[in-house]
């Protein structure tokens, strides 16, 4: 029932063109390259809903709204926020919630559209159309890793002060769960909520917080618990009352801003935990299956956009007197390399089916996101070497994404603990 209401409200949505109203960012900065890295090349997915194994019509209303939205108000932007270090993010996300992109799973008494996740999956595609990995990684974070768990666990009060807000646009939100000691490792954190009276008094840190510097509040994980098993508790934190250490620069994601953040006996109500008090940890845990699948799709795109850029650059580019795309080394590895992306593409697809059904896809989506960031670095390899030394500029997509896309095979949890779950899952793994 919650599924029909739900594309019945996107059917509305598109119909009546609320999904995307036009509103002007201003004049912005282009590259002195934009001939070469600003050109847009139709993905090879599937584009109708005959042909697709997941979508309906409903999920390419939606793509299609958004990648408006993103031609219109995002990618004309990117070089000037790349350069700048940082995205406008409150006045993104604010078009975005307008638009009713940053809740397409959420409840719809929040202002969420009340849609499974594999719309989500389409939202996350279609974020791949953006020309750096920074802002898609921020809107992400906004919106299946700071609130699935406030979204299924928490009390009314909470929703209402913090998820509709961010849902709408009008509150940019990030997650405090890595720290300088504990990143993949998040069992070892270090920051503790020690509950006094009605209110829990924070100390500790957190790192490499996405959002971290424009945030108006926090998802915070930490130990409400001494001894020498940790109970960890979810807790919304508004950020008034945070220190921001410092932003943090980072190899690649430049529009993203990342903060170090520290909490000095920072007071925060007991009514703000998210759901049971102790269950943080596996709040966490399970929300980690959408967070990868989501990570895996955005990256799908961004990969078909530099595996086509790069075809369409090696055929106008030549070497030899001949392009650089008719040397057989040259088009046979981006047939492996796209044939790759297809595996990849079925894979996260058959997960996503298989999750909306409500089964456990853990080892699935490892195996995904595994899969997706080792097949990123891959390309991004591969394909910047075709374009010799217009690659090793900052200009084009193949640069931008061979610096962002490294980090997917850090994030959201390390290759080598993605390995480690598909160990556990096939009983090949080592007891202690």
């Amino acid at each position: 029932m919650a599924l029909r209401e739900g594309a019945l409200r996107l059917n509305v949505l598109v119909r009546s063109r609320h999904f995307y109203k036009l509103t002007s960012l201003g004049g912005g900065v282009r590259s002195l390259t934009e001939k070469v890295s600003s050109k847009q090349v139709k993905s090879s997915a599937p584009e109708t809903a005959a042909d697709h194994l997941i979508y309906t019509q409903e999920h390419f209303a939606l793509k299609e709204s958004l990648r408006k939205l993103i031609d219109q108000e995002i990618n004309p932007y990117v070089d000037q926020w790349e350069a700048e270090g940082k995205f406008p993010a409150h006045k993104i996300f604010k078009i975005l919630g307008n638009a009713g992109f940053l809740g397409v799973n959420k409840p719809v008494e929040y202002g969420g559209l009340g849609l499974d996740f594999s719309f989500s999956v389409a939202v996350a595609e279609e974020l791949g159309n953006i020309r750096c990995g920074g802002i898609p990684m921020a809107i992400g974070v906004q919106t299946d890793m700071t609130t699935p768990a406030l979204a299924r666990f928490g009390s009314d009060e909470l929703k209402r002060e913090f998820l509709l807000p961010s849902i709408s646009g009008d509150k940019v939100a990030c997650l405090g769960v890595s720290e300088v000691g504990a990143g993949s490792d998040v069992s070892s954190i270090k920051t503790k909520a020690v509950r006094k009276g009605d209110e829990y008094v924070i100390n500790g840190g957190k790192m490499w917080t996405t959002n971290g510097t424009q945030a108006d509040w926090m998802c915070l994980l930490a130990n409400t618990s001494d001894g020498h098993f940790l109970q960890k508790s979810t807790i919304c934190d508004s950020f008034p009352r945070v220190h921001i250490a410092r932003k943090i620069d980072k190899l690649g994601m430049w529009s993203s801003d990342t903060a170090e953040v520290f909490f000095d006996d920072v007071h925060v109500p007991c009514k703000n935990v998210i759901g049971q008090e102790g269950m943080g940890f596996t709040y966490q845990m399970l929300q980690f299956q959408e967070e990868r699948l989501w990570a895996v799709a955005n990256i799908l795109t961004t990969t078909d956009n530099v595996i086509q850029e790069t075809i369409q650059y090696t055929r106008q580019r030549k070497i030899f007197k001949q392009p650089v795309l008719h040397h057989q080394a040259v088009h046979f590895r981006l047939a492996e390399l796209q044939t790759e992306v297809e595996l990849l593409r079925s894979l996260l697809y058959r997960a996503t089916a298989l999750y909306i059904k409500g089964n456990d896809v853990t080892k699935l989506a490892s195996m995904a996101k595994l899969k997706g960031g080792r097949l990123a670095r891959e390309v991004g390899d591969s394909c910047l070497q075709y374009w010799g030394g217009m690659g090793y500029t900052s200009d084009v997509l193949v640069s931008r994404f061979y610096r962002d896309s490294r980090l997917m095979s850090i994030g959201a949890g390390a290759d080598e603990v993605m390995l480690g779950i598909i160990c556990k899952y096939m009983d090949t793994l080592p007891g202690k």
